[in-house]
């Protein structure tokens, strides 16, 4: 496939499930109390609140990771009440869960697509899988093109679930835990990473190197799940 059709299904499927992860993370946090990421536009699927908001993370590090590695990657965010937060941290955890729910909103339905496009004979097992090769067409053109982007859909949004759910800051997993801590707990963690900001980068610099061992077998196993019989290594 030429690498500029590549390249512009790589930021289709990326801008889309940023923009549906934050708009997630708005809409739970109306839900809960907190309008702040609404009334800037961003509980929608239009991705021009996000890029106004992050034009590095949406715009200038998916293209440079293309470029430079063959696939995208990048980030946006959502603004909220820290008071709000503070005052209903369980509110507060189910807003940092609502992004990667979003993404497994996503992951499934790219995984039906999948299975859909199998029974009707347009896609079908390819011989190795990758990042833009879940799943194979026998024919070339539109079929083909749509191969690549479900493929890129159910890869793309499963990293994005397997990432944010490590429960380190500041990262949706680590806001979370308000979930499974009592909330004087949550309370005192979100404080903690408000007054030291550096734990934040540490985190990121942290999952950075945990994301390939945890990611690549989960990868693995989600593939295998969608070709019952056919075993990838």
């Amino acid at each position: 496939m030429d690498g500029i059709l590549l390249g512009l299904i790589w930021y289709v499927v990326l801008l889309f499930s940023l923009t549906l992860h934050e708009a997630a993370h708005a809409w739970a946090a109306r839900r809960g109390g907190d309008p702040t990421a609404y009334h800037q536009g961003q509980a929608s699927l239009d991705p021009l609140p996000h890029i106004r908001r992050e034009p590095v993370g949406t715009v200038l590090v998916p293209i440079l990771s293309y470029v430079f590695a063959g696939w995208m990657i990048g980030w946006a965010s959502t603004p909220f009440d820290p008071r709000w937060a503070d005052a209903h941290p369980r509110r507060a955890a189910w807003m940092s869960l609502a992004g990667p729910g979003a993404n497994l909103v996503l992951v499934l339905a790219a995984g039906l697509a999948i299975r859909l496009g199998l029974g009707a004979g347009v896609f079908h097992a390819p011989e190795w899988i990758g990042l833009t090769q879940v799943v194979a067409s026998p024919s070339s053109g539109a079929f083909a093109t749509l191969a690549t982007l479900v493929s890129i859909g159910f890869t793309l949004n499963l990293l994005l679930l397997v990432f944010n759910l490590i429960p380190l800051p500041p990262l949706d997993g680590s806001g979370a835990l308000g979930l499974i801590l009592s909330e004087n707990a949550a309370r005192g963690l979100r404080r903690l990473l408000w007054v030291n900001p550096q734990l934040s980068m540490l985190g990121l610099l942290a999952a950075w190197f945990l994301i390939e061992p945890i990611f690549r077998p989960i990868h693995l196993l989600a593939v295998n799940l969608l070709y019952p019989g056919i075993r990838y290594g």
